[in-house]
């Protein structure tokens, strides 16, 4: 894990603290006649060499640049406009798929310790559970309930961005009942009641407030649910 760690730090400051805006811009418009290209690989090798500590993983270290450089590739020669967040996530998962795998090599280990960790397949059930899984079951659930729209066009919410938002609280609330702050939560619930407060006063409908209480509500106590069964199931684990 240590390793994974600092070729991790390696990655974050040869991709976004040691490369300038400059370099980016001269990559996409020249690809792979860019000179900063080159130079951004050899950064990373360096580093990745430099964090790793040992004379052995300079191989590995090489191949980590290789490797890096082909998946910029990639990225540049078919990213457009339209598509540059997704390739960026593509990009950046790919990196770190390399870097796992970098490590598991390096260590002899294989893809077979994850599967056989009771651990990681506790929390991985977790963590996607209170995902979508939750988020149509709420939705269901308060179906019942939903007020009806008073506009027929389309506010000025972002698309699906309550859903999303829904997602994000209840990985926090499960994080901070897995590493045992309970407290963050009520900052987090009382954060979120704030932001609301202003929508649900100018929209003056009871309805539509008691209906983001009652998702809310359920949000978190799912959340909460699941948090408390992970961490009782790991404390179990022998």
């Amino acid at each position: 894990m240590i390793l994974f760690i600092k070729l991790f730090l390696a990655h974050l400051l040869g991709d976004f603290i040691w490369q300038p805006n400059s370099w980016v811009t001269d990559k996409e418009a020249k690809k792979h006649k860019s000179i900063y290209l080159y130079i951004h690989i050899l950064l990373h090798g360096v580093l990745a060499a430099i964090l790793a500590g040992e004379i052995s993983f300079i191989p590995y270290a090489v191949l980590i640049a290789v490797t890096h450089g082909i998946i910029d590739l990639i990225k540049l020669n078919f990213q457009k406009k339209k598509t540059k967040r997704t390739w960026f996530v593509v990009d950046q998962a790919a990196h770190i798929l390399v870097l796992i795998g970098v490590v598991l090599i390096y260590e002899n280990k294989t893809i077979i310790n994850f599967w056989q960790d009771n651990a990681f397949w506790i929390l991985l059930t977790g963590i996607l559970l209170i995902t979508k899984p939750t988020s149509i079951f709420i939705k269901t659930i308060i179906s019942i309930w939903a007020p009806e729209s008073k506009n027929s066009h389309q506010d000025n919410s972002l698309i699906a961005a309550g859903n999303y938002i829904g997602i994000l609280e209840r990985l926090f609330v499960f994080g901070f009942i897995i590493t045992g702050h309970f407290e963050a939560i009520g900052f987090l619930l009382a954060a979120k009641s704030i932001f609301r407060f202003g929508d649900l006063k100018e929209a003056k409908d009871r309805k539509l407030t008691e209906y983001v209480m009652i998702g809310t509500l359920i949000s978190f106590g799912i959340a909460i649910l699941a948090g408390l069964l992970v961490q009782t199931l790991l404390l179990q684990l022998p």
